[in-house]
């Protein structure tokens, strides 16, 4: 039976993208103010952050690399304000840097923090375009760097510089497709992920390192989402898990781990489970195609969490006792070696997974993608050893090929359209 955790805190907590610092609204309920979190020392620690006015509950925080964080205040419902706050001795600094303004209130939301660590972006979804601003780190002030046709939803980092911006975009009565949204390119988009021209495909989560993507579409089983896993750059079929699916629970990935260059099969992915009594973690990884519980810290603010290149995941929690708390739960060991030899797999059809279904991806001009030979075929190297020679997803029966994925460097983007 997992271990379950009871009444986690709700506050957001932000972390950058090289896992040094972090963000939270601390303090009481009646009088909150912002904390930043130092996460690369030999102990973590917070430092408060409070101005002579609290801020309001839900204000939404980002932290920086340099250890600021961005605050965003809403003034008078459709003007947001912006500013970096700052600890200077025994105060805090503030930073204005200007205010956007959108029609509707309450509409403009910040995007996960940049993989540089030195900008900020929101975005503003209106009925029929979505416009994207960078609002820490330009020159001027919040700048609007894009304007894109659709509403927009999402948001996810696909390199390690801050350029490539996938998107969730739906365009009219449409389904939900993800795009690319090139950031120096004026907003160039490009198709990113169709599943099947039907599907809502959503993209949750992207690792720079080893490319590989974890998606949730409702493309085997319409009008009810299922997360799936792929590769960036790759026409292989998008594979969906049966350890996934919980019936009597939810299922959220939150950090992905990085270092596995080339190896999507090999990345560890943590997942936030909710249920009715409670929340807990879940590790997988393509490769074993076995679901892990492991219990969270008391106090867990859920849904965090990162993921140290040494297979260390990292989970924040506060309680009375410990106000800045950060548990490390180890990756586990590895199940035995799967027999193999030429009868292994001989009772799979060919083309489909020991994990559940494939669904064939599409490619830029609509037809389906050639017969999947996915990663993950072959044996696993890292600690969570995946299945030998002949059970590999969308391998033929006895075949044991693996596909070496598309960096991200060189990934094509292709179908582009013009921003506007």
């Amino acid at each position: 039976m997992a271990a379950r955790t009871a009444g986690p805190p709700t506050r957001g907590f932000a972390i950058t993208a090289n896992g040094a610092y972090a963000a939270r609204l601390g303090g009481a309920e009646d009088s909150p103010y912002a904390e930043r979190w130092t996460l690369d020392g030999p102990e973590p620690y917070a430092v408060p952050l409070p101005l002579a006015r609290p801020e309001a509950p839900g204000t939404p925080l980002q932290p920086l690399a340099d250890g600021r964080v961005l605050v965003q205040r809403r003034v008078d419902g459709q003007r947001h304000a912006f500013s970096l706050l700052y600890p200077t001795g025994p105060g805090t600094g503030e930073l204005p840097l200007g205010a956007v303004e959108v029609p509707a209130p309450g509409a403009l939301t910040l995007l996960p923090p940049s993989p540089d660590g030195v900008r900020a972006y929101a975005m503003y979804a209106g009925p029929d375009t979505t416009t994207l601003w960078l609002v820490a780190g330009g020159t001027f002030g919040p700048e609007r760097v894009a304007e894109l046709r659709g509403r927009c939803t999402g948001g996810v980092w696909l390199d390690r510089t801050g350029r490539m911006l996938a998107l969730d975009r739906r365009l009219g009565d449409g389904p939900v497709k993800t795009v690319t949204v090139d950031l120096e390119r004026g907003g160039e988009v490009t198709r990113l992920l169709e599943i099947t021209p039907e599907s809502n495909d959503r993209l949750l989560l992207a690792d720079a390192d080893s490319g590989l993507l974890v998606l949730r579409s409702d493309a085997p089983s319409p009008g009810h989402d299922r997360l799936a896993w792929g590769v960036l750059g790759s026409a292989l079929p998008a594979r969906f898990p049966e350890c996934l699916r919980l019936d009597d629970a939810a299922v959220t990935p939150f950090a992905l781990r990085p270092g596995q260059a080339l190896l999507p099969e090999e990345c560890g992915v943590a997942l936030r489970i909710d249920a009715a009594a409670g929340s807990w973690v879940g590790l997988w990884r393509p490769s074993e195609r076995r679901l892990r519980h492991a219990a969270a810290p008391r106090g867990w603010l859920a849904g965090s969490g990162l993921w140290t290149a040494d297979g260390v995941l990292r989970l924040p929690y506060v309680t009375d006792d410990s106000p800045c708390g950060l548990a490390s739960l180890a990756e586990p060991a590895a199940p035995p070696a799967p027999p193999s030899g030429p009868r292994a797999g001989a009772a799979r059809q060919p083309g489909a997974g020991p994990d559940g279904e494939t669904v064939p991806e599409r490619r830029a001009g609509g037809e389906p993608a050639g017969p999947g030979t996915g990663p993950g075929a072959g044996p696993g190297s890292g600690p969570w050893r995946g299945p030998g020679p002949g059970t590999g997803v969308g391998t033929g029966v006895g075949e044991a090929k693996v596909c070496r994925p598309v960096p991200l460097r060189d990934a094509p983007l292709t179908d582009r359209e013009p921003a506007g």
